[in-house]
């Protein structure tokens, strides 16, 4: 496979304000430190794919064609920063429809990436996840991608705990998740020295992670 440096990003609570269930274009922006540091990864030749959960739509509370109109003010957004945006994938199904059998493509499973991986020929250890919740981790953990959580206040840090929902790094903020992601893909040597020191790594336990601040 052809190695491309790809980054997996959640939408709502990581790069863009999560308000729920909203379709507004006009209500949807970037967070700040996001668009300071997309362009900044694109420019040492990381590509974007988005990967949403949208249960919204099996719910009825809006539609497949106004979900669009949200990725097309999305792509706007990046545009507007100078970044491409490779491509938007979203799981229209319930929470309720949690299975495999079911429902493969709903985060905390691997769907959406795996099929990014084949429409794009990706190598997914190759490739990074970045979410605010541990369902975005599991997912990109199992699909054997390297996982950022980006602690935004929207985990409850609640659930079990198994080797899928432990991140590879922990951030608080969008620019700390970049300059690992830069650190780490370039080897450098001083990665942890440089690393901020709110960023943990997968070897520290669960328990340590919103105590390392």
């Amino acid at each position: 496979m052809e190695k491309r440096k790809i980054i997996f990003l959640d939408k709502d609570g990581t790069i863009i304000p999560d308000i729920p269930y909203n379709v507004n274009p006009a209500l949807i922006s970037l967070y700040s430190g996001v668009s300071d540091s997309l362009p900044v990864l694109q420019k040492a030749g990381y590509e974007f794919i988005i990967v949403t959960n949208q249960s919204g739509i099996a719910k009825g509370y809006f539609s497949e064609q106004q979900l669009t109109q949200v990725k097309i003010e999305i792509e706007q957004l990046f545009a507007d920063i100078g970044v491409s945006l490779l491509d938007f994938y979203y799981c229209p199904h319930e929470e309720s429809v949690h299975t495999e059998k079911s429902c493969g493509c709903r985060k905390p499973f691997p769907g959406m990436l795996q099929n990014a991986a084949l429409k794009h020929n990706l190598s997914l250890e190759d490739c990074w996840m970045i979410g605010d919740i541990l369902n975005d981790v599991e997912a990109g953990n199992r699909a054997s991608c390297k996982t950022i959580l980006l602690d935004r206040g929207n985990e409850s840090f609640d659930n079990t705990y198994g080797e899928n929902r432990v991140p590879d790094i922990y951030a608080l903020h969008f620019p700390h998740a970049v300059q690992s992601i830069l650190n780490f893909d370039n080897k450098n040597k001083n990665y942890e020295k440089l690393t901020d020191n709110r960023i943990i790594f997968k070897k520290k336990s669960p328990s340590n992670w919103r105590l390392n601040h």
